[in-house]
C-alpha cells in the first residue's frame, strides 16, 4: 500500500516544487529589486532632509591627524657620501574638522557641489612632545626646489651655489616641528621674491592648509543609480586631470573617501580620488571585520596600485616625462604639487611599506610593518558606511647630485624621508548605534522568504502526509469478520479444525467389487454426495 501512495505523491510533489520553487525565486527577486530601490531612492542618496545627507555634509565621527617626523642625526656624513641615519619622531596629533561648505544640488538634485575645507586644532594629551618647542634636522626642501628650478643651466647653478652659501644655507636644515609643520619665513625665498614675485617667501609643509579646502568638488547624490552615490564627477570644474602621461592616469575614478555606494560586493574594487597624491587609487578586499558591532569589509591598496611600469604597465601613465619613472611603492607628484615650490616631492607609504628594498636599506631606521603603515578602510557592505579607516602617506624628497652644486656631488639618487601621516577615523557610538538598528532592520526584512520557503516547506510536508493516509485508506483490503456478519454460523480456528473419517473401507457391493487394488490404494476417504436444492 506505500508503493501505491508514494507513485502519486512523487507527482504531486514535483508539481509543488516547480510551484513553490517559481514562487519563491520571483519572489526574492522582486524583493531583491525592492532592496535596491528602497536603498537607493529611500536612504543612501544625497538629499536634502536625509540622515545621510546631514552625516555626509557634516561627519559626527571625530577624524585625528597624526604626524611624525624623521630627525636626521648624521647630515655632514650623508653629504659626504655615508649612509643617513634619521629617527622617528612624534606623534603630533591634531583634532580634523572638516564640514563640507556652499552645498549646491546642481542637474535636477542629480549632483551636489561643495568645498571641504580642513581644520586643525593640536590635542596635547594624544602627542609625544610640544611642536612649538621640539626641534629637528631634515631636509631644506626650499633650498633643494631652487636646485631643481636652475639644473639646466650649469652657469646659473653656479652663481646660486655661491649665493646659497654666502647667506649660509645648507642642504639640511634644523627648526621646530611648528615652523616646519606650518611655515616660516625662508630667507632663500625671500630674497628670491624681488625677482620672481610669485615665489611664496613662507614654506611649511602644511603652510595655509589650515581652513582652506583642496578646491570645489561635484559629487553624484545617487538619485539616478546608487552605484554613483558619492562618487566625483568634477574636481575645480575638471572631469579629468592634465598632469599625467596617459588618458588614463589623467582620470579621476570613485569617492573622496568618506562615501561608498550600498550593497559592496567583496570581488569589487573601491576607487577613491586623493587631491594630495593627485590621482585616483583604488582599494581591493582583504579581509572581514567588525567594528563596534558592525560587521564590514576591510579594503586595502593592493601591491599594483604603485607597482612599477615593469610590474604594472598602467602605471607608465605616472611617469612625467614619459619614460621617466621610479621603483616600485614610490610616486613622484612634483608636478601637481606648486605648494612645494617646484621641490621633487616623491609620495610613499611610511617607512616605505611594499615599496623596493632598495629605497628601505638606503636609509637607516626604515621599519614598514603592515600593522602601522597600511592604509585601509573597513566598510559595512550593506550601507556603504565607512565605520574606519586609516590613511597613511609618506613624503620624500629625491636628492640627487646636480652640477653646479659642490654639496650634492658625493649623493646617489636617494629618495629621503622627512614626513608621514596617519589620519584615521573610527565611528562614534551614536552613529553606530543608528547603523546597528538599520542592520537589524534589514536582516528581519531580508530573512522574510526564506520564512516564506520554510513555511511552504512545513505545508508541503504536511500535504503529502495527508495523501498518503487518503491512499491507504482507499487501496486497503479489509477483512471480513464473519462473527460479525453471520452470527447463526459457528466459526472455528484454523488449528481447531478437524476431519472425522466416514469410513476405512467400502461397503461390499457388485459396484465395488471390480477394482479393489485402487479401493486399497486410497485408502480412507471421506464420502461426498449430491445435494438436492430443493432440500438446502
Amino acid at each position: 500500500s506505500s508503493g501505491l501512495c508514494l507513485i502519486p505523491a512523487i507527482d504531486v510533489l514535483y508539481v509543488l516544487v516547480y510551484a513553490l520553487g517559481t514562487v519563491c525565486t520571483v519572489s526574492l527577486f522582486e524583493f531583491c529589486t525592492f532592496m535596491h530601490l528602497c536603498l537607493q531612492k529611500e536612504e543612501i542618496t544625497l538629499t536634502e532632509g536625509k540622515d545621510v545627507f546631514e552625516s555626509w555634509k557634516d561627519p559626527p565621527p571625530p577624524v585625528y591627524m597624526q604626524f611624525f617626523f624623521f630627525n636626521v642625526s648624521n647630515p655632514d656624513v650623508f653629504l659626504k657620501g655615508g649612509k643617513p641615519v634619521v629617527t622617528q619622531i612624534g606623534p603630533y596629533t591634531y583634532r580634523e574638522y572638516r564640514p563640507r561648505e556652499n552645498v549646491t544640488f546642481v542637474d535636477n538634485g542629480t549632483k551636489v557641489s561643495a568645498l571641504n575645507p580642513k581644520s586643525f586644532v593640536f590635542l596635547p594629551e594624544m602627542s609625544a612632545g610640544d611642536p612649538e618647542t621640539d626641534r629637528l634636522t631634515t631636509v631644506n626642501i626650499p633650498a633643494v626646489a631652487v636646485m631643481d628650478v636652475v639644473k639646466s643651466s650649469f652657469l646659473l647653478s653656479s652663481m646660486v651655489s655661491l649665493w646659497m652659501a654666502s647667506i649660509g644655507v645648507e642642504m639640511f636644515m634644523t627648526r621646530t616641528v611648528n615652523e616646519i609643520l606650518w611655515g616660516f619665513k625662508d630667507p632663500l625665498l625671500s630674497r628670491l621674491k624681488p625677482f620672481k614675485p610669485e615665489v611664496e617667501e613662507y614654506f611649511g609643509l602644511m603652510y595655509k592648509k589650515n581652513g582652506s579646502s583642496e578646491g570645489e568638488f561635484v559629487f553624484h547624490t545617487g538619485e539616478e543609480d546608487y552605484r554613483d552615490y558619492g562618487k566625483i564627477a568634477t574636481w575645480n570644474g575638471q572631469s579629468t586631470m592634465q598632469w599625467w602621461s596617459s588618458n588614463q592616469s589623467n582620470m579621476i575614478n570613485g569617492t573622496d573617501g568618506g562615501a561608498f555606494h550600498p550593497l559592496i560586493s567583496k570581488n569589487e574594487s573601491l576607487f577613491i580620488f586623493a587631491a594630495d597624491l593627485c590621482r585616483s587609487i583604488h582599494v581591493d578586499f582583504e579581509k572581514d571585520v567588525e567594528v563596534k558591532g558592525i560587521p564590514a569589509y576591510r579594503f586595502s591598496p593592493p601591491l599594483e596600485v604603485l607597482a612599477s611600469p615593469e610590474d604594472n604597465p598602467a602605471n607608465a601613465g605616472f611617469c612625467v616625462p614619459p619614460g621617466d619613472c621610479l621603483g616600485t611603492g614610490v610616486l613622484k607628484v612634483s608636478v601637481c604639487r606648486k605648494d612645494f615650490q617646484g621641490a621633487p616631492v616623491v609620495v610613499s607609504f611610511p617607512h616605505f611599506y611594499q615599496a623596493d628594498q632598495k629605497y628601505i636599506s638606503a636609509i637607516e631606521g626604515m621599519r614598514p610593518n603592515k600593522e602601522d603603515h597600511e592604509t585601509f578602510l573597513d566598510i559595512n557592505p550593506t550601507t556603504g558606511f565607512p565605520v574606519r579607516a586609516c590613511k597613511r602617506a609618506q613624503m620624500n624628497i629625491l636628492l640627487k647630485k646636480v652640477s653646479g652644486f659642490p654639496q650634492t656631488k658625493y649623493l646617489n639618487d636617494t629618495i629621503f624621508p622627512v614626513m608621514f601621516v596617519n589620519e584615521t577615523v573610527v565611528i562614534d557610538d551614536a552613529s553606530a548605534a543608528k547603523v546597528r538598528k538599520l542592520l537589524l532592520i534589514v536582516t528581519v526584512v531580508s530573512n522574510i522568504p526564506l520564512i516564506i520557503v520554510g513555511l511552504g516547506a512545513i505545508m508541503l510536508l504536511v500535504l503529502i502526509i495527508l495523501i498518503c493516509r487518503a491512499r491507504q485508506k482507499r487501496n486497503e483490503v479489509k477483512r471480513i469478520d464473519f462473527s460479525e456478519a453471520f452470527p447463526s454460523f459457528p466459526t472455528m480456528a484454523k488449528e481447531d479444525t478437524a476431519y472425522t473419517q466416514v469410513r476405512d473401507k467400502p461397503e461390499d457391493g457388485p459396484e465395488n467389487d471390480s477394482n479393489p487394488t485402487q479401493q486399497l490404494k486410497n485408502g480412507p476417504y471421506i464420502s461426498m454426495h449430491p445435494i438436492d436444492p430443493e432440500n438446502c
